[in-house]
């Protein structure tokens, strides 16, 4: 595990440290800042609650049973009973580090003051993370409002010692065994506590984190697959000028060109436009590989804009105000996540539809420049990368259907109080298959492309320095390179693990210099 500690505030968190938490095991601390005003909005929600006045989430029901007030004797049992009954999730269940994402996340919000949270809760939610026991939660259970409710529910249940857990080694238990195992002590619920635990938009904002830093990669690995396929298919990079894309200045654009002018300098493949096959341009897939790429960046720049405001808010119903109020309010509401979820599946979509068409086009004698069939060894008796590219398609079929918007959706709940909701829990979890799929696409084209440019080294055209490196690392990963037909799947496995971990970029990065 990781050593470095996350210390949470007063004042949200990073998107660095959500990673952290959730993928590398990083160590929590809570802040003195952070106990201070958890201690101090907890005086407030005690004084509250010796009051004769009802007050939402402190003396009444929940939701469309909000109307009846609780007497002392029962709040502790409504506590206990509303995340009891929210831990209605069915399915699947969901990653560990989506979990603890979202646990992570509920204890940044805790932790800023305005939930009436007691700070002896917030310190064994950082316990559980800290021990690495992670909740069961499934894949079913959240309408994205208030918040997501069954997979938090699932998080709080284990928090009292109840429901199952999945221990450090991987191993599922009843959640009271493991706490016990760890040396923690189950929290017993206080007023306003089990309703401050269950009510945000923790889930879909930690899988748009880790989206967005896979999709950073991603972006980076397709410019310099784009790069390659350009060069194969002996295309022109003077596309790819910077003057061009200065009178069009979209930022996005304008940093895909460099990447894949950078990836392409020195090559021997490019500008053969008047050699044998003469043509006046390259095909949109290649030609336009820089707006489509960058259009791409510039909606993952804006979904990481609306995640560093979230990452900085409160999410809670209701909040404890720092002028001793306790007010209800609608920030529970996760359109504002749910709609940059469904972006970045549509863009994530289109990115993957243009890797393919330049993978098809590689492997069509007819559209190819020379090039074999299928980059076949001996055509017709090899088959080449004909199935490769079937299965490229498949994926791109299937990322055209995750692009359908989850948030154009509503589906009413709570006997109608909670009459419109985001369904930005279903967002994210569409969102994180796009991804997955997205990577293998990007692995075939660059299977295919470093084929190609292979095939053009031996005819004796030298290959860009960048290229040689790509190539010279992903074949060293286990991807090997032109020859007879073999067995494909785990070629296009060791591609996908190569492009998914970064790989690429690292192999090309010591000649282009960092790239964007």
């Amino acid at each position: 595990m990781d050593m470095h500690t996350v210390v949470v505030g007063t004042s949200g968190t990073t998107a660095e440290d959500v990673v952290a938490v959730a993928r590398h095991g990083a160590r929590v601390e809570l802040s003195a800042a952070a106990v201070d005003a958890l201690a101090a909005a907890r005086l407030i929600v005690d004084a509250l609650a010796a009051k004769p006045e009802p007050v939402y989430g402190v003396s009444t029901g929940f939701g469309a049973l909000a109307s009846r007030h609780i007497s002392h004797e029962l709040r502790a049992q409504l506590q206990r009973n509303i995340v009891r009954s929210h831990a209605a999730g069915m399915g699947p269940r969901v990653e560990r580090e989506v979990v603890r994402a979202l646990m992570f996340l509920r204890l940044k919000t805790v932790a800023s003051g305005h939930t009436g949270v007691r700070p002896e809760v917030a310190q064994t939610m950082a316990d559980l993370l800290n021990a690495g026991i992670t909740p069961v939660v499934h894949e079913y259970g959240s309408l994205g409002c208030s918040g997501d409710l069954a997979p938090l529910s699932h998080c709080a249940l284990t928090l009292m010692g109840e429901g199952e857990a999945e221990g450090p080694d991987g191993t599922v238990r009843p959640a009271g065994e493991l706490l016990a195992a760890h040396g923690i002590a189950p929290v017993e619920l206080a007023e306003k506590e089990g309703l401050a635990l269950l009510n945000g938009t923790d889930g879909m904002l930690g899988m748009l984190v880790m989206a967005l830093a896979d999709l950073k990669n991603l972006y980076t690995s397709a410019d310099i697959t784009a790069a390659l396929s350009l060069e194969a298919l002996l295309g022109t990079d003077k596309v790819l000028a910077p003057e061009l894309h200065a009178i069009r200045p979209h930022p996005g654009q304008g940093v895909s060109a460099d990447n894949m002018l950078r990836v392409l300098a020195g090559s021997g493949l490019t500008g053969h436009h008047q050699d044998d096959a003469p043509r006046v341009q390259d095909a949109y897939s290649v030609r336009c590989a820089p707006q489509v790429n960058g259009a791409g960046r510039d909606t993952l720049d804006y979904a990481a804009v609306v995640a560093g405001r979230e990452l900085a808010s409160s999410v809670d119903n209701p909040v404890v105000l720092p002028d001793g109020r306790v007010e209800s309010n609608g920030n529970f509401h996760g359109a504002p996540v749910a709609y940059v979820l469904d972006f970045l599946a549509i863009v994530a979509a289109d990115l993957g539809s243009i890797c393919e068409r330049r993978t098809d086009r590689l492997l069509d004698k007819n559209r190819s420049h020379g090039l074999p069939p299928f980059l076949a060894d001996d055509a017709g008796v090899d088959s080449g990368l004909m199935i490769a590219q079937y299965t490229q398609a498949a994926l791109v079929s299937e990322m055209k259907r995750l692009a359908v918007p989850a948030s154009a959706d509503s589906i009413p709940s709570s006997a109608m109080q909670e009459d419109h909701v985001s369904m930005g829990w279903s967002a994210a979890r569409k969102l994180r298959t796009a991804v997955d799929n997205l990577a293998r696409i990007v692995a075939v084209e660059l299977y295919a492309a470093t084929r190609a440019v292979e095939l053009r080294a031996a005819e004796g055209l030298v290959p860009a320095p960048a290229s040689q490196a790509a190539v010279a690392a992903l074949r060293a990963a286990g991807a090997e390179g032109p020859g007879p037909d073999r067995f494909l799947a785990p070629d296009l496995a060791a591609a996908d693990t190569f492009v998914r971990e970064g790989r690429l970029v690292a192999a090309v990065e010591p000649v282009t210099g960092p790239l964007a």
